[in-house]
C-alpha cells in the first residue's frame, strides 16, 4: 500500500503545478503501517488530524469520476491513488493554516471579474457569462470561490516557502558569460591509434576466446519447417475463411500435443531442415524468426504473408568456431573494440593521474591535430552536447576525451574568449528564468525534508478495504 501510494500523482487534480512537485517529491515517505483504531470512520490520520471516509467521499464527488469509472479501476489502484491526493490537500490545507495564511474576499471578486473568460469583446466583466460557466460546470458560486479561495492560499503558501529565491544579477550574469564564451580547442580523431581488426594474430584471437569462453558460447538449434500459404493448404491463392479454418485446426492439434509429423500427414509442403543454426550478420528472416521463438518446441508463427510451422529437434551451447569467417569477424569485432577500450581507459588515467602533457598529446596527434572552437555550451555541432558540458567544466590547458557518435577526439582546451550579449535576448532572459526555476526548487526540495519530518501519515488499511467493498 505505502509503495504504492509513494508513486501516485495529482493526475485528476491539475493546475497546481507546484503543489506538484512538492507532493511527487515528498512522496508520502512518512507514512507508516496502518493504526489501529475504534473509530472506522477513519481512513487516514495526518498526525492528529483525523481524514474520514465522509472526507474521500466529498473527494471523490468533487473529482468528478464516475462510480463505473472508479469500479472498472480498482483493479488499477484508483482507490489508492485519490486517497494519495485527499492526503496531499489535506497535509497542504495544514500548512496552510500553520502559518496562518489568509485571503480576503475582495482579493477572490477581483480575480473573478479579471478572469478573461469571464468578459465580452471589450474586455468589460458579464456576469451573465459567469452564471453560464458556473451552470456548465455544475458548480455554485459559493462552492467556485471557496474553491478559487483555496487554490489562491496555496499559492501564497509555495511564494511564501519560495520567498528569496531570485539570484543577484551579477552572479547570473557571471554564470551566463561562463555558459557562453567560445572554447578555442585542439584535437585529432583517436582512430588511428588503435590497433586495426587485421592487426590481431590467429594467437591473439585465441587467446581472447579462452579467456572469455563462458561469455563467448552461443546457443544453437536443429530444427525444421514447412512454410503454408493458402496455395499449399486449400489449393488456391486467396485468403479466405477456409485457409483460417486450416490453420486454427493447426493450432488445435499443437495444443492438443500432436508432432509435427502427425500435423504434416495430409498436407503436401516440402520440409526444410537446419542445423546448427545460430543468428548472424547474414539475416534469415524464417530462420531468425524461429530462433528467436525457440522456448517453444513447436509451434506455428505468421512470416510476413506466410505461416511457418516449426519443431526444434536439438538445443546446445558451443564455443566460436574460427572455422566459420562468419563468427570469426564477429570474434574479431568485439577484440577491436575491447582494444580501443582499453586504449582509451589508458589515456583517461594518464590524464586523470596528471602524467599526460602536451609533449603527449602532440606526439599523438602527429599531422591529424585540428583546430575549432565551441561557441557555447549548448553547441554541439562539433561534439556530443555532454562531451561539450563537461569541457566548460575544465580549465585552459586541460585535456579530455570526447566523442561525437561513434568517433572518439581527444581534446585539448587552448583558451577561451568572452561573447557579448544583450540583456533583452530572448536568450538571456530565458537564462534568468531557468535560474530562479532551478533555486526555487532546491528550497522546495528542502521544504519536502521538512515535511517529511512535520508529519506522520498513517492509514486504515481496514477501512480502505471497506471503502473498496462499496465501490464493487
Amino acid at each position: 500500500m505505502i509503495e504504492k501510494l509513494k508513486n501516485l500523482g495529482w493526475k485528476q487534480f491539475g493546475g497546481l503545478v507546484l503543489i506538484v512537485i512538492i507532493i511527487i517529491a515528498f512522496g508520502f515517505g512518512g507514512f507508516g503501517g496502518g493504526f489501529s483504531t475504534n473509530n472506522q470512520n477513519n481512513i487516514a490520520k495526518i498526525n492528529k488530524t483525523n481524514v474520514t471516509t465522509q472526507d474521500f467521499i466529498d473527494y471523490v464527488n468533487q473529482s468528478g469520476i464516475s462510480q463505473e469509472a472508479i469500479r472498472d479501476n480498482l483493479d488499477n489502484n484508483i482507490i489508492e491513488e485519490l486517497l494519495s491526493g485527499l492526503i496531499s490537500t489535506t497535509l497542504i490545507d495544514l500548512e496552510i493554516k500553520d502559518f496562518d495564511l489568509s485571503i480576503n474576499e475582495k482579493t477572490i471578486l477581483k480575480n473573478i471579474k479579471e478572469n478573461k473568460n469571464f468578459h465580452d469583446e471589450n474586455g468589460s466583466f458579464q456576469r451573465i457569462k459567469y452564471e453560464k460557466f458556473l451552470l456548465s460546470n455544475n458548480l455554485s458560486a459559493p462552492m467556485f470561490e471557496l474553491q478559487l479561495k483555496n487554490r489562491e492560499l496555496q499559492k501564497h503558501l509555495f511564494d511564501f516557502i519560495g520567498a528569496g529565491t531570485i539570484t543577484p544579477n551579477f552572479l547570473i550574469e557571471k554564470k551566463f558569460e561562463e555558459n557562453n564564451k567560445s572554447l578555442n580547442i585542439e584535437y585529432f580523431d583517436m582512430e588511428n591509434l588503435y590497433k586495426t581488426k587485421d592487426d590481431y594474430t590467429p594467437i591473439e584471437i585465441q587467446e581472447f576466446i579462452n579467456e572469455n569462453k563462458e561469455q563467448l558460447k552461443r546457443e544453437y538449434i536443429d530444427f525444421k519447417y514447412v512454410i503454408l500459404n493458402p496455395k499449399n493448404l486449400i489449393g488456391i491463392e486467396e485468403f479466405n475463411q477456409d485457409f483460417f479454418d486450416e490453420i486454427d485446426s493447426i493450432e488445435n492439434k499443437i495444443s492438443q500435443g500432436s508432432t509435427f509429423d502427425t500435423i504434416l500427414e495430409d498436407i503436401n509442403v516440402d520440409i526444410i531442415e537446419v542445423n546448427e543454426f545460430a543468428p548472424s550478420s547474414n539475416k534469415q528472416i524464417n530462420e531468425d524468426l524461429i530462433y528467436s521463438k525457440k522456448t517453444s518446441k513447436i509451434d506455428l508463427i505468421e512470416s510476413g504473408d506466410n505461416f511457418l510451422l516449426y519443431n526444434i529437434d536439438n538445443q546446445y551451447d558451443r564455443a566460436p568456431d574460427l572455422n566459420d569467417e562468419i563468427i570469426k569477424g564477429e570474434i574479431v569485432e568485439l577484440i577491436y573494440q575491447k582494444g580501443k577500450f582499453d586504449y582509451n581507459r589508458e589515456i583517461i588515467e594518464e590524464i586523470q593521474n596528471k602524467k599526460f602533457d602536451n609533449l603527449k598529446f602532440e606526439e599523438l596527434a602527429g599531422s591529424k591535430k585540428e583546430y575549432s572552437s565551441i561557441n557555447s555550451i549548448e553547441d554541439d555541432k562539433l561534439i556530443d552536447i555532454n562531451s561539450v558540458k563537461m569541457l566548460y567544466a575544465l580549465p585552459v590547458n586541460s585535456f579530455a576525451l570526447v566523442n561525437k557518435e561513434d568517433k572518439i577526439y581527444l581534446v585539448k582546451i587552448i583558451g577561451t574568449n568572452k561573447n557579448s550579449f544583450n540583456k533583452t535576448d530572448e536568450k538571456y532572459l530565458k537564462f534568468v528564468n531557468n535560474q530562479n526555476t532551478n533555486n526555487r526548487k532546491s528550497i522546495l526540495q528542502s521544504y519536502d525534508q521538512l515535511l517529511n519530518d512535520k508529519y506522520q501519515v498513517q492509514l486504515n488499511q481496514k477501512t480502505i478495504d471497506r471503502v473498496k467493498n462499496y465501490f464493487k
